[in-house]
């Protein structure tokens, strides 16, 4: 640890943490959820808030949210008006925060929330970030996991910013990061990517990852994608670097048949007869050209995204905490 992180680890204490759940057709688990949070935040000596994020739920989450806030003093309700996206749904309790620490977990209890503790111990540490680092991942399909560790050797390379790897959303901040990402209106958001990018001291906590306690998970393949794609255009320029050299090497191979072709014109009796060479050729550089033009297109759709300056979620309920009504 740095000297500055080991003076500030010797008076750095949080009042107030807030634990962000972004929540989307989870009536199978919420209750469990919200037991589990209380139980393994109980002995933390520590103001708490429990913020859920209802992201448009199609099923009875935001009924049993509300009743279970009926019950609960430290319970925050956050309701969308309809279903923005895991990311949103994030962006959305951190908008409405102002804690000192803040964690972020999905309500699923796939990520212990057992482990905020010991996050809440390394933060006091002196560090500004704590993020979970899946060290086994029980219930995933072998495609997902060898798919989700080909994407952080992809955009660790690709990307100018180091992202840790086996990592989610799962993490604790304190209020410098969040301060920052409130600055952040991105449209197209890939969080982990921009806590990676604010800096500050950052470190791991390892640990076992579950099976989901129930319902179906609300990732599927083609959200997936669209989250990786978030990753790689929101934090790499690669793709449009590689189009320049794909350019060249293109442009050098053509260049080459070019001489081929004029030295076989000028110094043989022989024209070059390669119909099936021609016709290759121009379907290989077409797509060449399609594919970059299509990465730049993805770009430029993320300007006009940007340039629209849509809100990236709208509300309709907020439930405060009894407990913060009365302060």
């Amino acid at each position: 640890m740095s000297p500055l992180a080991s003076a500030e680890a010797e008076t750095q204490h949080a009042s107030s943490l807030a634990v962000i759940v972004p929540c989307y057709n989870e009536e199978a688990v919420i209750a469990a959820t919200h037991e589990r949070l209380l139980a393994a935040l109980a002995p933390v000596d520590i103001h708490l808030e429990l913020i859920y994020v209802d992201d448009g739920s199609r099923d009875t989450t935001l009924e049993l949210l509300n009743q279970i806030q009926a019950k609960s003093d430290v319970t925050t309700i956050l309701a969308l008006s309809r279903n923005f996206g895991h990311q949103a749904a994030v962006t959305a309790g951190i908008e409405y925060v102002d804690a000192d620490v803040v964690v972020i977990i999905d309500a699923d209890l796939q990520d212990p929330p057992e482990v905020i503790p010991q996050m809440l111990a390394k933060w006091e540490e002196g560090y500004s970030v704590v993020y979970g680092r899946r060290r086994s991942r029980e219930g995933e399909t072998r495609f997902k996991r060898h798919s989700a560790s080909l994407f952080y050797k992809v955009l660790s390379r690709m990307s100018e910013v180091e992202i840790p790897h086996d990592t989610g959303d799962f993490r604790l901040m304190d209020r410098r990061i969040v301060d920052v990402l409130k600055e952040m209106p991105e449209q197209h958001r890939f969080l982990r990517g921009m806590v990676s990018w604010v800096g500050f001291d950052q470190v791991a906590v390892e640990y076992d990852r579950h099976a989901r306690l129930g319902g179906e998970t609300k990732y599927s393949l083609k959200k997936m994608i669209s989250l990786a794609f978030d990753g790689v255009f929101s934090f790499s320029y690669q793709p449009l670097r590689m189009a320049i050299w794909v350019g060249v090497a293109t442009a050098s191979i053509a260049t080459l048949g070019i001489i081929y072709a004029l030295a076989m014109r000028l110094f043989s009796d022989h024209w070059v007869s390669g119909w099936t060479f021609i016709v290759v050729s121009m379907l290989f550089i077409g797509g060449i050209q399609l594919l970059f033009l299509g990465v730049i297109g993805e770009y430029v759709a993320r300007i006009y995204a940007e340039s629209k300056s849509r809100p990236l979620f709208v509300y309709k309920q907020i439930k405060t905490s009894q407990k913060k009504r009365n302060e």
